[in-house]
């Protein structure tokens, strides 16, 4: 069945953007301890500020018109401590906040690379690399500044806001009234910016999205770029996705950029109305001045918060709209997954049994149809057929890559959908025709599929693969870094390093794609030699390309159109004429050929 992405909603409802928020505020569950430390210092900074402007306003009234200098000097002084206090405690909850932050990030993204690895081939198989990488940098990144800087300056203004309303009202209620009859404005202008925002937002986090899968694309193809001279194509192509995202980021700073200038206009004609109407108060005698100029610090201080919170509510659309994009990962399930019950495989024999299988990765377009094999413990089976007849489709069924539509494989008679995936694919072993390598040592490379192996249990195995000779004489011998994929070295030597890691290993099955492609003479001799001693009392799945592997197969399976059209040995079917013998003719496996398989051998689901 064909896994499809789920689609990103066209406008994020706000019940939507409160889920998301409530979900991200749980990360900081286990991190409460220095949650509730910065909350403690945006009490105290809270309170510094609603304190300030009751200290203005006392000074003017009681020691400035009383003409009082000691009084007014040691208001001064208070106001001081109180700002100094204030300062402190400002920094201490940022420094709790972020500290949490990154707790969070580092957990997020420990999430995300093991639902990566937890999610199966078919979910990945339409995701871009760059993509992904970019969900886990910068979508996470996004976050983390929403968790570790937005959150607390949103909850450090929130209480400002709250001691200042409640001093404004204890202080005189008509002028708080007057001075908070802008908020409906306020609330207004917010919602229209925030959802233009929003959408600005999410389209930059997609286009970034892009940007990294283009820029992971062109890095990795750079060699087959510069070959095909496609240098100028690709530029062109990457400057369209860079422009994209560049547009989209402009359009976000526009937004946010606009909404600044519009609270500042709201601030500045609530500053004159509670202006005008204090000095109206004034001169009537019903206030202080006092009062009057503790009010207009109390406008400053009121709108600072509320502006505070609107901005980062406006921005804080791009921490959701890079949320949307972790969780809607986060969010997905293995396509194929253990059963509740599943049991783990117990040490097989090799028994290897195909009952009936059908698959495809598109409804209606079937690849596999009525596979039915049976492998016996030891035997070789070899896989030929023209391009796309279906031979990794089938040896990543029985990866359990894919799981079947139909039918069912056996595995010494366990069906292998009943068992963990851990304990099936502990007992198999893969060696690719294109060899990947981790960035790390020779050593470390080798030891991948058996983390426990002594050193000496390495060293047999790089013997048994022709790689030990070659591996002293690198400038670090078995502590050669290999470079990212292994680029340090050749062709050849990565292919005979992934032999060494499959033997070392000693899986039970053994799925090989043979490859000897690309190599010289020597190199590829070596490798065959190799491959013989790593086949040797396994039961091995091959994709054939090479004539020795065919001729000493216990099987062959001739795949044409997603069936098994012929079975037999290589002279049985070598004499019987059809597909096999064709194939054999127009692939040149003839011995007495000198011109090497055309790719076209090799199996593309």
């Amino acid at each position: 069945m064909m896994y499809h992405r789920p689609a990103l909603h066209a406008e994020e409802t706000p019940e939507n953007r409160g889920e998301i928020l409530l979900r991200l505020v749980r990360y900081l569950r286990p991190y409460w301890k220095s949650v509730l430390a910065s909350v403690f210092f945006i009490l105290i900074s809270a309170g510094a500020q609603a304190a300030g402007p009751l200290l203005i306003g006392q000074a003017v009234d009681q020691f400035i018109a009383a003409n009082d200098p000691a009084g007014l000097g040691r208001t001064a002084l208070l106001l001081a401590g109180v700002y100094t206090v204030g300062m402190f405690a400002m920094r201490f909850q940022i420094y709790w906040m972020s500290w949490s932050g990154q707790q969070v990030l580092a957990d997020l993204r420990m999430q995300v690379m093991r639902q990566i690895h937890r999610l199966s081939l078919q979910n990945l198989e339409g995701e871009e690399a760059g993509d992904l990488m970019s969900r886990l940098v910068n979508d996470i990144e996004m976050i983390n500044a929403f968790l570790s800087q937005g959150l607390v300056q949103t909850l450090g203004s929130l209480f400002a806001l709250v001691g200042i309303v409640i001093a404004m009202l204890a202080l005189n209620l008509p002028l708080a009234l007057v001075t908070m009859a802008i908020i409906p404005v306020m609330i207004l202008a917010t919602g229209f910016f925030s959802r233009l925002a929003r959408r600005a937002f999410r389209r930059t986090r997609e286009t970034i999205g892009d940007v990294s899968a283009e820029l992971e694309e062109e890095l990795s193809g750079v060699k087959t770029a510069q070959a095909f001279n496609r240098s100028d194509f690709n530029i062109r192509r990457f400057e369209e996705r860079n422009a994209a995202n560049r547009d989209a980021n402009v359009t976000a700073n526009a937004v946010t950029s606009a909404f600044s200038p519009a609270m500042d206009l709201l601030s500045t004609l609530d500053t004159a109305a509670v202006a005008g109407f204090g000095g109206y108060l004034a001169v009537q005698g019903q206030v202080s001045v006092g009062v009057v100029v503790a009010f207009l610090q109390y406008v400053q201080n009121f709108f600072r918060p509320i502006q505070t919170v609107t901005q980062i509510w406006t921005s804080a659309q791009s921490a959701f709209a890079a949320a949307e994009r972790v969780f809607e990962l986060l969010d997905q399930e293995p396509a194929v997954k253990d059963l509740p019950r599943a049991a783990d495989l117990p040490t097989v024999r090799g028994e290897v049994v195909f009952e009936d299988v059908s698959f495809g990765y598109e409804d209606g377009q079937p690849v596999l149809q009525g596979i039915t094999l049976k492998a016996q413990p030891g035997e070789t089976i070899a896989l030929v057929g023209p391009t796309g007849a279906g031979k990794s489709t089938l040896v990543s069924l029985l990866l359990r890559l894919y799981d079947v539509e139909s039918g069912r494989i056996l595995v010494d008679g366990y069906d292998i959908r009943q068992m963990t995936q851990h304990s099936l694919r502990s007992q198999m072993g893969v060696v690719t025709q294109d060899p990947f390598l981790f960035s790390g040592t020779v050593m470390e490379n080798i030891r991948y599929g058996r983390l426990d192996a002594g050193d000496e249990a390495v060293y047999a195995a790089a013997r048994a693969a022709n790689a030990h000779d070659f591996i002293e004489r690198l400038p670090g011998g078995y502590q050669t870094q290999v470079g990212e994929r292994g680029g340090m070295l050749s062709q050849g030597q990565r292919q005979l390093i992934t032999i060494a890691r499959a033997l070392l290993a000693d899986p039970r099955i053994l799925i090989l794609d043979e490859a000897t492609a690309s190599v010289d003479t020597r190199t590829e001799a070596l490798i065959q030699r190799a491959l013989e001693r790593l086949l040797e009392g396994r039961t091995s799945f091959v994709i054939a390309h090479r004539l020795s592997t065919v001729k000493h197969a216990d099987q062959v399976l001739v795949l044409d159109g997603g069936r098994i059209v012929q079975r037999g040995t290589h002279e049985e079917l070598l004499s019987s004429g059809g597909l096999y013998a064709d194939l054999y003719r127009r692939l040149q496996f003839d011995p007495a050929q000198t011109v090497q398989p055309e790719p076209a051998a090799a199996d593309a689901p």
